[in-house]
């Protein structure tokens, strides 16, 4: 699977500030969210994780991928989407952000989509199930509405931080 997306990205804009390019879309709760599918680098089925005592509640622990810790973090939790339950169709999107690897766990992975600049919209001040921070745009295809996220602004953020204090090095 991870050849696959490699390939796909391949073509993918360099994340221009625009916004244009292929996103990841994937559902939680009732909406579907998109991230730059250039920070992917595979997508898995939810497996057990190790927890490790003192961290936030999104924070599910940390999995060995081919002999590398990776710390998972689910959304669901984070976002405040209400009771959280895992099931045959739960994934964990594997990104690499920088050089840092990190999983989150997501209801489900949609598809892969190409966006033009004329499918994105600025975020409403409304908008206020996640901090818009973190919130790149809106875009509509068809007649759906995709929360475009700014995954590795997510990701590096202060609370995210805690993170790195927790998987020791």
């Amino acid at each position: 699977m991870n050849t696959n997306i490699e390939a796909s990205t391949n073509a993918a804009s360099t994340g221009t500030k625009s916004g244009a390019g292929e996103y990841l879309t994937f559902v939680l709760g009732s909406e579907e969210y998109g991230l730059d599918i250039l920070k992917v680098q595979e997508i898995r089925g939810y497996d057990a994780v190790t927890q490790i005592a003192n961290t936030p509640d999104f924070i599910k622990g940390v999995v060995n991928l081919r002999g590398k810790i990776v710390p998972i973090v689910d959304l669901r939790i984070k976002f405040n989407l209400g009771k959280v339950e895992y099931d045959e169709f739960t994934v964990v999107i594997i990104l690499n952000l920088g050089g840092r690897v990190v999983g989150i766990v997501v209801d489900g992975v949609s598809d892969v989509m190409a966006l033009k600049e004329e499918q994105l919209r600025e975020v409403p001040s409304l908008v206020t199930s996640i901090d818009t921070k973190y919130i790149v745009g809106l875009a509509t295809v068809e007649e759906q509405m995709l929360i475009l996220v700014d995954i590795e602004r997510l990701m590096s953020s202060e609370e995210m931080e805690l993170i790195d204090s927790a998987v020791v090095h």
